[in-house]
């Protein structure tokens, strides 16, 4: 397998990445149509972190991490390093070495569809990460991978310089052409919601203020009383 390292990657406007951080993973993954998510597959390790970033990508070898040590150099505050291998791997690729050196460049987190250690450590030194497994395996350093390539992350293509947007939901990619429209979407979406908290908190139902009703009714649902239930009518 031969690599190849991508050094001068684009990156979208940093006030828009902050931003999208702030409205969260379901917000952004609703305004762009329920698409970009990561899944289940990449969970966080910590509680009640929301990070957003722009990928720094990295292709491994299973069982090696050599190419995340290429990929630190390419680094800059506001990243996010996300790490995928060619063939699935669980190893711990992943620890407390690694989260200083980023750390100290700014980078605001990992997400890795292989497994990360010295978990302790990287909750202590409020590094969050977002992996596939928590596991002490280790790994070596011996075969070529490729940084700022795309890479492909559960269910979603993350391509070098899109926006990750990761909380205790999980983790979503919005594509660097996609921020300026996402984050409008988002915006809208949550004046829409506010709107709606008002309405349940002053008793409202779903049912009514999404006109949920007829359609209820559309699929022949009815409503009876517990007496007529029991009496079998059904």
């Amino acid at each position: 397998m031969t690599g190849i390292i991508v050094t001068d990657i684009a990156r979208a406007d940093q006030s828009t990445i902050d931003a999208l951080a702030v409205h969260g993973v379901a917000t952004v993954h609703e305004a762009m149509g329920r698409i970009g998510l990561v899944g289940p597959t990449v969970h966080p390790i910590q509680n009640g972190a929301r990070v957003a970033g722009s990928a720094v990508t990295v292709l491994c070898w299973p069982g090696d991490n050599l190419m995340i040590h290429a990929a630190v150099e390419q680094c800059q505050a506001g990243d996010i390093l996300v790490v995928a291998s060619n063939s699935p791997s669980l190893d711990g690729s992943f620890g407390e070495l690694f989260a200083t050196a980023l750390k100290y460049r700014g980078v605001r987190g990992i997400v890795t569809t292989a497994g990360v250690r010295d978990v302790v450590d990287l909750r202590a030194m409020d590094f969050p990460a977002w992996a596939s497994a928590q596991n002490a395996q280790g790994t070596v350093k011996a075969t070529s991978g490729s940084v700022n390539v795309p890479i492909v992350v559960g269910g979603a293509v993350i391509r070098p310089g899109d926006i990750v947007v990761a909380d205790d939901d999980g983790v979503v990619c919005v594509p660097r052409a996609d921020a300026e429209t996402t984050l409008l979407a988002s915006e809208a979406r949550v004046a829409k919601e506010a709107g709606a908290r008002a309405a349940y908190q002053n008793g409202d139902l779903s049912l009514d203020r999404n006109d949920l009703r007829g359609l209820l009714a559309d699929l022949g649902i009815r409503y009876v009383t517990q007496g007529k239930w029991a009496d079998g009518d059904r």
